[in-house]
């Protein structure tokens, strides 16, 4: 099995996508949702990241981080938040899968650092197209689990972005 070695850089910018045990599609549920948001919530005010853009997907997310300048630990910060959130909903995970299912998340997950304010932007249009990649929506604005209209309300997109012709990204982007 081949060793994995993450990248850990002090203020670093990093895209994460993690998936679903078995990929169930779990994740757009009410209550998993609020659980990922009160997670992401409480794990922040003792151990602070920027949140860049984040997307909700059935059996996936995948999100951008900005780390504080002194700090490179996102996996401890993971570890917590995916902790939290099969705690918190074990309930729901037991009444949706077989008992010999009852796992929340894929043992690994996908990261990488991002390396320049192109890389930032490639992986961030991703994050945002990705629900129609996946033959979700017709268009960005379309899936209510993401940060695309916030973003739309900052006037970074305009709201018709990503609703035209398919969107290409470079190959080995988003780990799925």
């Amino acid at each position: 099995m081949p060793e994995f070695r993450r990248n850990y850089i002090e203020g670093g910018t990093y895209f994460f996508t993690h998936v679903t045990y078995n990929r169930a599609p779990i994740l757009c549920l009410p209550e998993i949702r609020r659980s990922l948001r009160n997670a992401f919530k409480k794990i922040r005010r003792n151990l602070p990241f920027r949140m860049e853009a984040i997307v909700v997907l059935p059996d996936h997310l995948h999100c951008l981080w900005t780390l504080p300048a002194n700090d490179f630990d996102y996996s401890v910060r993971w570890r917590l938040i995916k902790t939290a959130v099969t705690k918190e909903c074990k309930s729901v995970l037991e009444s949706r899968l077989p008992s010999s299912e009852c796992s929340f998340w894929q043992s690994r997950y996908w990261e990488r650092t991002i390396r320049n304010e192109e890389d930032f932007r490639i992986h961030f249009d991703y994050i945002h197209y990705n629900p129609v990649k996946h033959g979700l929506v017709n268009a960005p604005t379309d899936w209510k689990f993401s940060t695309f209209r916030k973003q739309v309300e900052s006037g970074f997109y305009d709201d018709s972005w990503g609703s035209g012709d398919e969107m290409l990204f470079p190959g080995g982007i988003g780990g799925e």
